[in-house]
């Protein structure tokens, strides 16, 4: 399908050059198809960009789906705990793995440059991701400020992003070339221990509130 091939190969195009620098005649050509078919499907360049933008979203909503588990909130502390480490489970696989990580460079180069596109991200399941588990924290935690709950969300999050954000750095360090199966077990369980760290921190804290 042609729409399919410019999404995938635009995604990559503006992943590695950013909106300025790809070139739409490229990613026509590399698509196999006339530059025409870009200015009938979206309008021009900035249009193929705002649907890539939507079809990353699209995406990350499909992988994230079952373990964002958007339907009842937990009522307990244990049960907030554990669907916090199901979507920071789920999230770091999808960090890690090779497969589909054309969208992660144009997502980052959103996060430092944030445009239209950005906002179509955060729009679905990133901003979804986040304020659940910004709710979740409260609920494991019991704590009410938000603003504790947010910077604590910040704080797992970044520790996850940071497998895909600072990639080369991380194999560098670790002298891999790629994160296989055993490595992300690794990275998991460290997340895992991490997140209970900080949870039972907060917990901790509220309790020595006057």
């Amino acid at each position: 399908m042609v729409q399919q091939r410019l999404l995938d190969i635009a995604i990559r195009e503006f992943g590695l050059k950013g909106l300025e620098g790809a070139s739409t005649r490229e990613i026509a050509a590399a698509a196999d198809t006339a530059m025409s078919s870009i200015t009938y499907h979206y309008g021009g360049k900035e249009g193929l960009y705002l649907a890539a933008a939507d079809h990353i979203a699209a995406q990350m909503g499909q992988y994230m789906a079952a373990a964002l588990d958007l339907g009842q909130m937990p009522t307990t502390p244990q049960e907030a705990r554990a669907s916090i480490h199901r979507i920071l489970d789920a999230f770091t696989a999808k960090m890690a793995s090779d497969v589909n990580s054309d969208w992660s460079l144009f997502v980052v180069r959103e996060q430092m440059n944030p445009t239209e596109a950005f906002e179509r991200i955060y729009g679905g399941l990133m901003g979804q991701m986040m304020r659940r588990l910004v709710e979740l924290v409260c609920i494991a935690t019991g704590r009410r400020d938000a603003h504790v709950a947010q910077i604590a969300t910040i704080t797992l999050f970044g520790q996850v992003v940071v497998i895909r954000a600072s990639r080369a750095s991380c194999l560098k360090l670790l002298e891999r070339d790629r994160i296989d199966p055993s490595a992300l077990a690794i990275f998991s369980a460290r997340i895992a221990a991490n997140t209970d760290a900080i949870l039972d921190r907060l917990i901790a804290e509220r309790q020595e509130l006057p």
